[in-house]
């Protein structure tokens, strides 16, 4: 047995369907343990302010994970890796540790600073909060800096895992994170209150370290500290995660503007807002993060040995998935989102009005899931090749979009009633209070599809036409449409079945009409004889687990 988890820790997985199946397997489980999450959530405090102060001391610690915790990551880390790599074995562990010793003091040293600011910048991040609300902001941003410290530290070790393949491992993860929160929620929460909540985020994100450290250790490359520090590596490492920390940065400091906004509106909506945009995390997840970073490691190999070629072709393929599995998920989202909240979140203090808040919300997230599975797929291409810089002026001219319609369209909601009423006709919460938090989801969408034309425009003009409207393209399209259709068709035809003022009801109205509309994509992409459909298929018969721990091919992967 203990060789038999041996094998599937250590196992290493080659193409691009394999590796995908195996993080979208894990996506599904992660997002499944978040989705509990956030029903205990939802249950225990509904959408007022106790989990609007939650959400909003997460936006502090968030930007620091992304501005120092995330600047060597695996995204930076593993072309270079791949490079030292390739040259001299030994010389790639002395540069990993030198990158390893500089990035944790640096980490520690701007946690430290950021504990002390915090006071400061509650006024920025939550101005809307009350002097009480406030210090519970405090409370809980100082103590949730722990969470990037260790997942700081997992990010790194993570270049190692991904490096060699090792996606199994890697994609644990996540779930394990998930579950150190629901413990903290259902066994620390009872005793320490919002205190817990923060207790179980640290826990998750030491489970989130941990569970790498073994297999990274495994392969002979585990970091460690060292005086020997090779400083004209650590800094061109560092110069080129400028960049890359700017984009994320970016798009970070939208989020906490976003965080800002909200916290005027009425109480809940900065958990509403955050509610959604988790809701609508499950497909990008499962699909969008899951085919860039199954498609990463092998473009960053395909660059460093000049095959230019298989480089564009791998990531049109990418994109072909991601567009392709994302539109019909699009369609069944918007169609039955109001099940799949009430569903999900139904049950304690989480009324019907929060059910059609965050239900037209996740409707507005809903229309940019392309958009945003293809901003992560270009971002990595382009850190696969080393160029950091591209990303970051689209993300700042996406981060600029949002932040200036944010306010823009909120004012346009509360002065522009013909507007207004478009919006709520259009979402069906004429007769719901708070509306106006959807504004903000709306423009966040619009920023992403400005982000994602952007860089495709811009990795066209730098690499070449990327091969992906071809004829199968059409397919996605006629079977996002034909499965919202009919899943639509459904809702109406079980509204009569079943008492829709239960949650058994509505699970079963939206179960039944969304496996309708399902079975119909399926028949129509059998019909068609999809190829992307066709590799699904070959890759869920794949027995991954059975694989022998080899590895890579000389010209994939780092010798």
């Amino acid at each position: 047995m203990v060789e038999k988890f041996r094998k599937i820790f250590g196992s290493s997985l080659l193409s691009l369907n394999e590796v995908a199946l195996v993080l979208g397997l894990s996506a599904i489980a992660s997002q499944i343990l978040a989705l509990i999450r956030d029903r205990i959530f939802a249950y225990t405090f509904g959408t007022g302010r106790t989990l609007d102060i939650y959400y909003a001391a997460f936006k502090i610690p968030d930007f620091l994970f992304v501005t120092v915790a995330s600047l060597v990551s695996m995204t930076v880390l593993i072309p270079y890796f791949t490079r030292e790599y390739n040259n001299n074995k030994e010389g790639a562990k002395i540069f990993l540790d030198s990158v390893f010793t500089v990035f944790f003091w640096m980490l520690i040293v701007s946690a430290i600073i950021t504990f002390f600011l915090i006071p400061k910048l509650s006024y920025f991040v939550a101005p809307g909060f009350s002097l009480g609300e406030r210090l519970e902001f405090i409370k809980l941003s100082r103590a949730l800096l722990f969470s990037p410290l260790f997942l700081g530290l997992s990010g790194h070790i993570a270049s190692i895992v991904q490096s060699f393949k090792k996606f199994f491992v890697y994609a644990l993860s996540p779930v394990l994170y998930n579950v150190g929160i629901i413990i903290g929620i259902l066994f620390f929460y009872p005793h320490f209150g919002l205190m817990g909540l923060a207790m179980g985020v640290i826990l998750g994100s030491i489970f989130h370290f941990a569970i790498q450290w073994p297999t990274a250790k495994a392969t002979g490359f585990a970091p460690s500290f060292t005086r020997k520090i090779l400083w004209p590596k650590v800094r061109e490492v560092l110069l080129v995660s400028v960049p890359r920390t700017l984009t994320l940065g970016s798009a970070q400091l939208a989020a906490i503007l976003i965080t800002s906004f909200a916290s005027f509106l009425s109480a809940g909506s900065i958990a509403v807002y955050n509610l959604a945009f988790n809701l609508q995390s499950v497909p990008l997840s499962i699909i969008g993060v899951s085919f860039s970073m199954a498609a990463f490691p092998t473009l960053s190999a395909l660059f460093a040995v000049g095959k230019k070629e298989s480089f564009i072709r791998e990531l049109s393929q990418a994109a072909r998935q991601i567009i392709f599995w994302s539109l019909p998920a699009t369609a069944l989202f918007i169609v039955l989102r109001a099940q799949i909240v009430r569903t999900i979140f139904g049950s304690g203090r989480f009324d019907w009005t929060s059910t059609r808040l965050v239900a037209a919300a996740l409707a507005i997230f809903a229309i940019s899931l392309v958009a945003q599975g293809l901003v992560f797929l270009f971002v990595r291409g382009y850190y696969a090749t080393g160029r950091t810089r591209a990303p970051l002026y689209s993300n700042i001219v996406s981060a600029i979009i949002i932040v200036a319609l944010a306010p823009s369209l909120l004012y346009l909601y509360s002065h522009i009633e013909i507007f207004r009423y478009f919006i709520q006709a259009l979402l069906r919460v004429t007769d719901v209070p708070g509306t106006e938090i959807l504004m903000l989801p709306l423009a966040y969408s619009i920023g992403i599809i400005v982000n994602m034309i952007l860089h495709w425009y811009f990795f066209s003009r730098e690499f070449g036409f990327l091969p992906v409207f071809s004829t199968s393209l059409r397919h996605p399209l006629y079977t996002a449409i034909l499965s919202g259709s009919v899943a639509y068709g459904g809702l109406a035809i079980f509204d009569g079945l079943f008492n829709l003022d239960t949650l058994s009801g509505i699970f079963l109205q939206g179960f039944l009409s969304g496996t309708l509309g399902i079975i119909s994509g399926v028949a129509l992409l059998y019909l068609l004889k999809n190829e992307e459909f066709s590799a699904l298929i070959s890759a869920l018969g794949y027995k991954f687990w059975r694989s022998s721990a080899i590895l890579p091919p000389p010209e994939d992967l780092p010798q």
